[in-house]
């Protein structure tokens, strides 16, 4: 019995949610090593020094541990969502090191380091939040070198100096290692990104390729049955006087091309009708910013087994509204599965004067999307228009 060969649409999602657990893995395995440090840490603050005998030191080092985890996860967020945007989208460098959690998590580092009496703790912390943020190519690592070797002089000094040492090799390890293992993550998580990236540009173009070469073969189709009609149709009218059944033959058998140039022009449409929905929002995300306007693509990781049938006509069609009615400054392309339906979010900043969601391309969407069974909603005010275009999954009603 033969194994059935995966669809390019089922590779395309399969790698997808590929990405998507290895993010996941990274992300949760950073965070776990953040919590064993700051348990064993912990265990020697509260324990072997008796902190847990002091009310304020238990609070101080509790709240700040969870303050340090919760501000890590948000910038883990921040993280994975800034990978998907270009250098010229990305935040400025004073949002991304000013932000609330890279301050909450700076403050919260170094209390627990006062609390432990360890400046390697509170240095050790510090390193690994600002490691979460993105930095420049190259400067990341330059830092995390620097940053290793202060982190070996402050441990060297705690172990000459009057405070409490550190000099159990569990907790130095867990101190020194901890900036450099989140370095090493995000730079795997950037790796598997840009893999990811490059994936979805060769899927681009190919598609592009396949668009170039339908175009091509469109040609070809159709100089070949028009060169024939031509022919067909001036024998005719040279024959009509002298020899009306031959050019009644001609005729028909014009006629006869034609049908087959409007068979093989369906067809051909068909195969363009059948490019993914992802290559259809990323496609139209890249004339959008190439009009200027600042784009934000969420496109679910299954997104390829989505109706392109219905829903491609409907981006097409709305993007094209967006480019010569909407006049704003950004847009928002979104495609998720909720339950049994395929949810398409497309959103826009209306300019002055713009007339989008006015005219009669919404009530033809409507129309193809209700008798598909699927509902079109939208909705405008001073700040946005927002379409939301929902179908069914398994595409029966279709």
């Amino acid at each position: 019995m033969s194994t059935p060969v995966p669809t390019p649409t089922q590779t395309a999602a399969s790698l997808a949610r590929g990405v998507t657990a290895t993010g996941w893995y990274i992300a949760t395995s950073m965070v776990f090593f953040l919590l064993g440090t700051v348990a064993v840490w912990g265990l020697v603050v509260l324990i072997a020094r008796e902190g847990w005998r002091n009310p304020v030191t238990l609070l101080v080092y509790v709240v700040s541990a969870v303050v340090v985890v919760v501000a890590t996860v948000l910038l883990l967020t921040r993280y994975r969502r800034d990978g998907d945007l270009d250098d010229s989208d990305r935040p400025s460098w004073r949002r991304r090191f000013l932000s609330l959690p890279v301050i909450a998590a700076v403050l919260a580092s170094i209390a627990l380091g006062v609390v432990a009496g360890s400046a390697l703790l509170g240095a050790a912390l510090v390193g690994a939040t600002l490691c979460l943020v993105r930095w420049g190519p190259g400067i990341r690592w330059r830092g995390v070198v620097l940053l290793e070797i202060a982190l070996v002089a402050l441990w060297l000094l705690e172990q000459a100096g009057p405070m409490p040492r550190s000099d159990a090799f569990v907790l130095v390890f867990f101190a020194v290692v901890l900036p450099m293992t989140q370095a090493l993550s995000l730079w795997s998580w950037d790796v598997v990104l840009e893999l990811d990236r490059a994936r979805r540009t060769e899927a681009r173009l190919a598609a592009v390729q396949e668009r170039l070469r339908l175009a091509g073969e469109l040609h070809d189709l159709q100089g070949h049955h028009l060169q024939v009609i031509a022919l067909q149709l001036e024998l005719a009218e040279r024959m009509i006087e002298r020899d009306p059944d031959a050019a009644a033959r001609q005729i028909a058998l014009a006629r006869t091309s034609v049908d087959e140039a409007r068979d093989g022009t369906r067809a051909l449409a068909g195969r363009f009708r059948g490019v993914p929905l992802p290559d259809e929002l990323a496609n139209a995300a890249d004339l959008l910013r190439a009009a200027g306007l600042a784009v934000t693509l969420d496109v679910a990781g299954d997104a390829a087994s989505a109706p392109a049938d219905l829903l491609g006509p409907v981006i097409r069609e709305c993007t094209t509204n967006v480019l010569k009615h909407g006049g704003g400054a950004w847009a928002r392309l979104g495609l998720e599965r909720v339950g049994d339906v395929w949810r398409l979010t497309m959103a826009n900043d209306p300019g002055p004067g713009s007339t989008i969601g006015s005219g009669a391309g919404l009530e033809g969407i409507a129309h193809r999307i209700g008798v598909a069974g699927g509902d079109v909603a939208s909705s405008r005010d001073d700040a946005s228009f927002t379409l939301v275009v929902t179908v069914p999954a398994d595409g029966s009603a279709a």
